[in-house]
């Protein structure tokens, strides 16, 4: 019987592994917009991991295990950061970005630009666009945020035109 159990802990495990090898970009990108001088990147990651670890027996596969992801990614980032929320500051976006690519590129440029505007935005607003520039549907960025799928068209046309107006003013 304790054969069996184990055997049984093993294939979890390893299934689980295998969702986290495939998924861990998609962690990471999340973190990495939540992450503060006291909410650090890893701390952040780790607690996804773990709370993605407690939930994965209780996985119901009633939507899509993306979906199931970003919920709980998003859900531990923003507990996290809520619980940090008297510091104001936050990690630019930017920065891993300098890092990694050439500084006069134009195109680097802009996208260092419409990361600075995004870590600007409120912290629903951030997940919403996160979501769409993954290429999530509305649909899917509804079932994850828990709004409506009319209500995440509103926001993010809303956020759009915020980031608009933002880029005018620099």
């Amino acid at each position: 019987m304790r054969e069996r159990t184990t055997e049984a802990n093993n294939l979890i495990e390893q299934e689980f592994l295998s969702v986290i090898r495939e998924y861990e970009r998609v962690i990471y990108k999340v973190c990495y917009l939540y992450a503060t001088p006291n909410a650090p990147l890893n701390d952040l990651y780790q607690d996804v991991i773990l709370n993605l670890w407690k939930a994965f027996p209780k996985f119901r596969k009633e939507c899509k295990i993306s979906t199931w992801i970003y919920r709980i990614a998003l859900n531990t980032c923003i507990s996290f950061y809520r619980k940090e929320k008297n510091v104001p500051e936050i990690v630019s976006l930017t920065g891993e970005i300098d890092r990694t690519v050439e500084t006069h590129d134009p195109l680097n440029e802009m996208l260092r630009q419409l990361y600075r505007m995004i870590n600007q935005l409120g912290q629903l607003d951030k997940s919403i666009i996160l979501l769409y520039l993954e290429d999530k549907s509305y649909e899917e960025i509804a079932e994850i945020t828990g709004l409506t799928v009319t209500n995440v068209a509103t926001k993010l046309s809303r956020i759009k035109d915020k980031l608009k107006r933002m880029k005018k003013e620099e």
